[in-house]
């Protein structure tokens, strides 16, 4: 895939009884905090599971949620649960092996109650798979003495004898999600590499959070949280790492991780390769070196580390903060940018395998401090520059109390009880990808919006006038959801028309969206797919967001937007193939909190052979008007074309 930049761009974790705008008819006050006791099971183990794949052959038969305890895992830290879990996840004929590139018929949420599972070999995480653990006490993935495998989990498996080949091509490895576990291979002998946590080769639309990684702390371990050698990502976040050589081997195109720490490994993070990675708030306590970066490459094949960026980070006790391969000489490939890195006991700040030194360290903050080439209007010419560096300016409503870019976790109500959600689909909508769900859905906000946390059931939900989501909503989708607008009203590019509209205009209140994918049924020239309207309450930050959702044109069954009407030829000409107007419109007065949001016009197919280039047109990605605050966190857009800019 063509790359995507993670950005953070300007222009406390909080209770739901914040204001809201409006309340559903049903309710007598706003939903607030969470009921559940301690010993209530998490409310997705005990919600009822009536989701469905509309466009899978059997979308009757096909199950979407499994619990491993279902399939025969017994999670008592004794038994041997590989075979149980794997079971669990490729159940219903699902994507993997290597003869399926992609799917998104057999989406999967895999759930694991709380409890501890051996594994002697790795979980292999299928096509559109989400690996969720009790988020009130999350699980255990225990490794073996004996385990054997590239990681506990294995989201591009190498095929035996396949010379290299994989289950899927690692730059179009999408949709996947893995949330609350603790990962623990200390039992696998410390000089063995098979004490991996997980194989992390993926692309877009993917996930890592509430994760901790328990690893040997022995002098000669091989052991690392994470393994990722190539790939297109992505967004991670809140993970801990406990040991290890390295916390995190990586190398991808780009990347965004969020508030990660790592403890007592000898290096936090060894980077191979990368176009631009973003660090936000990064913790480093006793490591040997904290980022340990491979430099100084300057074409394709001899790509290393292509941008780093660390932001808010704090460093204690650790020799080095950042340790380049290379020495610059005045020039050398790639940058680094450093910003807000507050340093305790870390004498080298910035130096050279070898031990050169580019920059002490000792106990001090660095305010702002960069490496690599600078380019000026529309000169091609560089002047390398290493030393401080001008400090971007970060107004004061983008930053929590201590200064740093302000964060937050994606909702996952461990608090709740499952008596404060309610169903779409217990309340009249299909969610089957053929019927019109407008006005069922329109009821359900009406009736419920502000005092319950509403559930999408895995489904697709055709909307064929504009769907508004009122102030004061919290909604969670199962296994990504999908909303489709589809109809006479979005095909007018001359009026466009909202598909999705996220509050009503100039509204303010509680809005958390997550798990959710927005597209079309095409042709759809005059659809602006997500347009968002709401503020969030004053006083709090973030209190109008969407997590790991995305904005997913053509490309998929039942979008009518793939190879069949509109392959790369140009055969299906440009009237078939419209997907949308504009993917996302961020409003004057909105503020939005977004994280891990990929808008992507497909230029591929994922059904069907799931390679198959295809030609669709839309005009225009991600605009945001907003005055601010708003945090595009992990957020990607790419391949938007018109016509009209190709002179046609």
């Amino acid at each position: 895939m063509l790359y995507t930049l993670p950005v953070v761009i300007a222009t406390v974790v909080l209770g739901l009884s914040g204001f809201v705008s409006g309340l559903g008819t049903s309710c007598s006050a706003p939903l607030g905090a969470g009921t559940a006791s301690p010993s209530d099971p998490y409310w997705m183990q005990t919600i009822k599971h009536q989701g469905t794949a509309a466009f899978n052959p059997s979308p009757n038969n096909y199950q979407v949620f499994r619990n491993v305890k279902d399939f025969g895992a017994k999670g008592d830290g004794v038994t041997d649960d590989t075979s149980a879990i794997n079971a669990a996840i490729s159940s219903g004929g699902r994507c993997g092996g290597g003869s399926c590139h992609s799917t998104t018929v057999t989406p999967a949420i895999v759930f694991f109650p709380k409890g501890t599972y051996l594994v002697s070999a790795p979980i292999v995480a299928l096509y559109y798979t989400q690996l969720i653990g009790d988020a009130k006490i999350p699980p255990t993935l225990l490794a073996s003495a004996n385990f054997d495998g590239i990681a506990v989990i294995d989201a591009n498996p190498y095929i035996p004898g396949g010379g290299g080949a994989q289950y899927y091509t690692n730059q179009n490895n999408f949709l996947r999600s893995v949330r609350n576990f603790v990962i623990d291979v200390r039992r696998v002998a410390p000089e063995r590499s098979q004490g991996t946590g997980i194989h992390w080769q993926v692309a877009q639309a993917t996930s890592l959070m509430n994760i901790v990684f328990q690893l040997s702390t022995a002098a000669n371990t091989a052991h690392q949280g994470i393994w990722m050698e190539n790939g297109s990502g992505g967004f991670m976040g809140d993970l801990i790492f406990n040991g290890g050589k390295f916390g995190m081997w990586v190398g991808n195109q780009q990347f965004t991780v969020r508030n990660i720490t790592v403890n007592n490994a000898q290096t936090a993070v060894y980077s191979l390769w990368n176009w631009g990675w973003t660090f936000q708030s990064i913790n480093i306590n006793n490591c040997q070196v904290g980022f340990d970066l491979s430099t100084g490459g300057l074409t394709e094949a001899s790509q290393t580390v292509g941008a780093e960026a660390i932001i808010d980070a704090v460093v204690v006790n650790t020799p080095i903060f950042v340790r380049t391969s290379t020495i610059s000489n005045g020039r050398l490939g790639g940058s680094l940018v450093l910003n807000n890195a507050k340093l305790t006991n870390v004498p080298v700040a910035v130096g050279v395998v070898g031990g050169a030194v580019v920059l002490n360290g000792g106990t001090t903050t660095i305010a702002s401090w960069g490496q690599g080439n600078v380019f000026k209007g529309t000169s091609p010419a560089a002047t390398f520059t290493q030393g401080n560096i001008n400090n971007a300016n970060k107004p004061s409503v983008l930053l929590d109390s201590s200064g740093k870019i302000f964060e937050k976790a994606h909702p996952q109500y461990a608090a709740y009880a499952v008596s404060q959600f309610v169903s779409v689909k217990d309340n009249g909508a299909k969610g089957d990808g053929r019927t019109d769900d407008t006005a069922a859905l329109k009821a359900i906000f009406a009736k419920y919006a502000g005092c319950k946390i509403i559930f999408f059931d895995a489904g697709t939900y055709i909307v064929t006038s504009t769907l508004t989501i009122p102030a004061g909503t919290q909604i969670v989708g199962e296994a990504w959801s999908v909303i489709a607008g589809s109809g006479s009203a979005f095909q007018n590019a001359a009026s466009p028309q909202v598909v999705v509209r996220v509050g009503d205009a100039n509204s303010q209140g509680i809005m958390e969206i997550s798990d959710i994918i927005f597209t079309t049924v095409g042709s759809t020239p005059g659809a602006i797919v997500v347009e968002w309207n709401v503020k969030q309450p004053a006083g709090q930050n973030g209190g109008a967001g969407m997590w790991d959702s995305h904005i997913r044109l053509g490309g998929a069954a039942g979008t009518n937007l793939e190879r069949a009407q509109c392959p790369d030829t140009g055969s299906g000409g440009f009237n078939n193939c419209y997907a949308a107007f504009l993917a996302l419109h961020i409003k004057p007065t909105a503020t939005a909190y977004i994280e891990g949001l990929w808008a992507w016009l497909a230029d591929h197919d994922l059904d069907g052979d799931g390679s198959s280039r295809i030609s669709l047109y839309s005009g225009r990605g991600i605009l945001s008007e907003s005055a601010g605050p708003v945090w595009l966190i992990g957020t990607g857009c790419e391949l938007y074309l018109w016509p009209s800019l190709l002179g046609i």
